[in-house]
């Protein structure tokens, strides 16, 4: 300690080194000397980095700033967290994602003639769940292809040869062929999928697999066994994977078309499970099952089926012999409603289903003809339309169209699909419609 009190620094510093150096010097340091207060206090565990060459602490000092000034690209790269950061986006390519789906022209296939799934229908297919899906069933010649394509994207004035779904030609009429084979697929700017599929029981499949010599597959053993599976195999897909299915029928009624829908809806997939474990535990999931809405369409209706009297006889007799389905074929479209009979009440039909009649296109244009006054007729009544008995076509086409797709659009399975998201789901359902267990042994028992 010095006389004032202080210590002297030159104990703890480095002169107390070189006093030990030097033996000789002795004596109190001077405070304001290079080992005074104005050196430095250096730790015991920095004495040997001190000790070291002068060179290489330079040489450190000169390396920090180049790796402080390395750009935020490479420092990240360095720590591990990923590449450089990503350039703007290109203008046009944010453009482009922008732009409305590409429209369709004219459907494709979904399901070829060989019953076998294809691919091509997902670049129409966008990722967003506000999705209707609409299928149809019937037999042969009876409008199905028409009917739909006057759903998407047709109207009744244009050419029925440029329809998005082809319909039946003179020729093929002539031959009794059918004119869709597996199931044709169509999506509208409105984000409505229309499926369209060949007749069901057709006897113009099972001819062509007679005179043709065309192989079966191995499970089945007659042609008309096969005919009847690929005819439920699609109607169980349909009920499945669609909100509404259209069931076309052009005279009232077939009784084999109500077995079918029976038989179909008895095979159908049941809807699966979100996971593993809750199918397991849960002893029934009835009450999570999926059942679409059926809608009966009436196509060449004639004047005297949209008698009021006639119409109670045909929704009695549906809802008969419906009683004991469980898929949703009636409360959700209604021909009182949508003032197509405007003088009945709303509560006319004991038992209303989804029933909606079409009288024939044809004669559309033969009906609207103004007739020609003759020697002995006013010429006023010239002048108005003849008496049809019902709406106009191009009325009703519109009338079932709002209808149809003001439907309630449930979930198809335990979680939100978007369209991708669906057409995953309807090639999964697919596969497991054409290996069903269910659908064998119904075709063992029909061998």
């Amino acid at each position: 300690m010095s006389e004032s009190g202080h210590s002297q620094p030159g104990l703890y510093g480095i002169d107390r080194r070189r006093r030990w150096k030097e033996p000789g010097s002795g004596g109190p340091q001077n405070l304001s000397g290079p080992g005074g207060r104005e050196r430095d206090y250096i730790a015991p565990w920095d004495r040997e980095r001190r000790d070291g060459s002068e060179e290489t602490s330079t040489a450190v000092m000169q390396k920090t700033p180049i790796i402080l000034s390395k750009p935020p690209a490479e420092r990240i790269q360095n720590r591990g967290m990923g590449t450089a950061a990503p350039a703007a986006m290109d203008p046009v390519v944010g453009q482009a994602k922008l732009l409305p789906p590409e429209r369709m022209k004219h459907s494709i296939k979904l399901v070829d003639d060989q019953m076998n799934w294809c691919d091509s229908a997902i670049e129409y297919l966008l990722d967003q769940t506000d999705v209707l899906v609409v299928g149809v069933l019937g037999l042969q010649g009876t409008g199905k292809s028409m009917v739909m394509s006057l759903l998407s994207a047709n109207t009744p004035e244009e050419d029925q040869r440029a329809y998005v779904f082809r319909a039946q030609s003179a020729e093929m009429k002539e031959r009794g062929g059918n004119q869709t084979s597996g199931i044709d697929f169509f999506i509208t700017q409105e984000r409505i999928v229309f499926l369209d599929t060949q007749p069901i029981l057709s006897p113009s499949i099972l001819d062509h697999l007679i005179n043709n010599d065309r192989k079966l597959p191995p499970e089945y053993s007659l042609p008309h066994t096969y005919v009847e599976m690929q005819s439920l195999q699609i109607a169980a897909f349909l009920f499945t994977v669609c909100h509404v299915v259209i069931v076309v029928q052009d005279w009232f009624t077939d009784l084999s078309l109500y077995r079918f829908l029976q038989t179909a809806e008895m095979v159908k997939p049941s809807t699966p499970s979100p996971s593993h474990e809750s199918s397991s535990s849960s002893g029934s999931d009835e009450g999570t099952e999926y059942y679409p809405h059926l809608v009966f369409l009436q196509n060449k209706a004639r004047r005297e089926d949209f008698c009021p009297r006639k119409l109670r006889q045909m929704h009695l007799m549906i809802d008969q012999l419906m009683a004991h389905s469980h898929l949703r074929y009636k409360g959700t479209l209604s021909m009182l409603q949508c003032n197509v009979f405007p003088g009945l009440p709303p509560d006319f039909l004991d038992s209303e289903v989804n029933l909606f009649l079409m009288p024939f296109m044809d004669s559309e244009a033969e009906s609207e003809t103004p007739p020609r006054a003759g020697p002995s007729s006013s010429p006023l009544f010239s002048l108005l339309p003849g008496y049809r008995g019902h709406p106009s076509f191009q009325s009703l086409v519109s009338k079932l169209r709002s209808q149809v797709m003001s439907m309630a659009r449930p979930q198809l399975s335990h979680t939100i699909l978007t369209e991708k998201n669906w057409f995953h789901y309807a090639a999964r359902i697919w596969d497991g419609v054409k290996k069903s267990s269910a659908l064998a042994e119904y075709s063992r028992l029909l061998a």
